[in-house]
């Protein structure tokens, strides 16, 4: 829908396709000679363009949609529309377009409709921070931890456009009932209701949701304690029974599958052919000059559905027989001068990428621990072989996160699994390029905690 509420207001949204459009057919101009080659191409690529736009859902983009996800629907727009232009000139082969051109045309296209998008993305948050505009008037229903986060973001975050009014509490000692929630919530213009589960009795609920669809009121849910409504959960139909599935993995769609495998081979033949080719024997010189023992060392490790194999890295300690049982420390007296430096760098890592060619490990994914460790994790931490369902990675969303190098407690392995889970969940190629960049930037920097 394009005047679906949202980020935009029923005027914006139209206009953006408007200008978009105007974008699209005023840099086409040039291309043709006769105003009808002209008039077919515009009424071809504005239609394609608003089909496409609508199924790829161009311009559902709302107060809360990450930068992230922008540059996704961009890439994904950029990518179909070249390929509506290229049949339209591959049609009207006749017209005779140079493919440098056409690829020139829709680079300038895209740029100029990114630039736009963006402006408009960030003088609506300065909008709201500065002016108070473009708000929206919300409460809360039921106090609890979760609801009291909810609340501080509302607060700490204002060029998200949300004003909290109010927060009820249904179980204190001055509760409210539902009656009094639903009654302020007339009385004041409330545009959004956020609701915890936890809090609220189910005729209660009920009485919510009816109010909410009787008073076109957006209502939304936060997830209580119990561990199910805390999952993205997978829903889908066997027949005409709605089925939940515990989580979904986006990269078990194939497509998904094939992309990252694809970027997998292509990064890591990169790594081996212009970085390891030439680096290896240099480095393995150094190693060898300071101490015996073989340039590479190989360690085992779990990888996807816990089978083991062997995890590549250049050798940065001196031989001992602890190597694989316990995990390197700060100022470990194992290391040599060589591989503190490696090991600050990450240098040490990359013979890894013989494993993501054969197969055995990603790119970007949970970072595979040594056997020992994952069996006594296995055992005292929640949901840590759920990290087990995709294949470890180089790096990591956690290790750019803050929770690479040593364990030092549970809590940190804890964390660690969160952000492993979350990635496995929501995996994008977008967010395995931003890991790599933000790896080989915290490599050039230097890490504290890489040692």
């Amino acid at each position: 829908m394009i005047f679906k509420r949202g980020r935009y207001s029923g005027y914006l949204r139209p206009l953006s396709y408007i200008f978009d459009l105007a974008i699209i057919n005023t840099l086409a101009f040039p291309f043709f000679k006769n105003n009808s080659d002209f008039l077919n191409y515009s009424l071809f690529v504005s239609f394609s363009w608003i089909i496409i736009s609508l199924l790829s859902k161009f311009y559902e983009i709302y107060r809360y949609t990450s930068v992230t996800k922008i540059f996704k629907l961009l890439a994904r727009q950029t990518t179909t529309f070249l390929l509506v232009v290229f049949a339209f000139f591959g049609f009207f082969n006749e017209l005779e377009r140079e493919p440098i051109g056409i690829l020139k045309y829709v680079s300038i296209v895209m740029v100029s409709i990114t630039i736009m998008k963006f402006m408009v993305y960030f003088l609506l948050k300065k909008y709201r921070v500065l002016l108070g505009g473009n708000l929206r008037k919300v409460v809360i229903v039921g106090l609890n931890q979760k609801t009291d986060q909810l609340g501080k973001f509302f607060v700490d975050y204002p060029d998200y456009g949300y004003k909290l009014i109010k927060i009820f509490d249904l179980k204190g000692n001055n509760k409210s009932s539902i009656e009094d929630c639903i009654k302020f919530i007339s009385e004041n213009e409330i545009d959004e209701i956020y609701s915890s589960i936890a809090e609220v009795e189910s005729d209660d609920l009920t009485k919510l949701i009816d109010f909410a669809d009787n008073n076109l009121k957006i209502l939304k849910f936060l997830p209580d304690n119990r561990d199910i409504y805390s999952k993205k959960l997978d829903f889908t139909y066997y027949g005409y029974l709605p089925i939940l599935s515990m989580r979904s993995i986006p990269t078990d769609e194939p497509l998904n599958k094939f992309i990252k495998r694809s970027f997998d081979i292509v990064f890591s033949l990169f790594m081996i052919i212009g970085v390891l080719s030439w680096l290896t024997p240099l480095l393995g010189l150094i190693i060898k000059l300071e101490s015996k023992g073989p340039v590479f060392f190989k360690q085992k490790r779990n990888g996807l559905d816990y089978e083991e194999f062997y995890c590549y890295k250049f050798r940065s300690m001196m031989p001992n027989p602890q190597a694989h049982l316990h995990q390197v420390t700060r100022g470990d007296l194992r290391i040599t001068r060589t591989g503190r430096f490696i090991r600050k760098t990450s240098i040490d890592e990359l013979p890894q990428f013989i494993n993501v060619l054969k197969g055995q490990m990603s790119v970007v994914g949970p970072r595979p621990h040594m056997v020992s460790h994952t069996h006594m994790y296995a055992e005292k931490i929640d949901k840590f072989m759920v990290r087990h369902f995709v294949k470890p990675g180089i790096t990591g969303l956690a290790q750019v996160s803050g929770f690479r190098g040593e364990v030092e407690d549970d809590s940190f392995i804890t964390n660690r699994v969160k952000y492993d889970i979350f990635y496995l969940e929501n995996w994008s190629l977008f967010m395995d390029l931003r890991i790599v960049f933000q790896t080989a930037f915290n490599a050039l920097k230097g890490e504290e905690r890489a040692y």
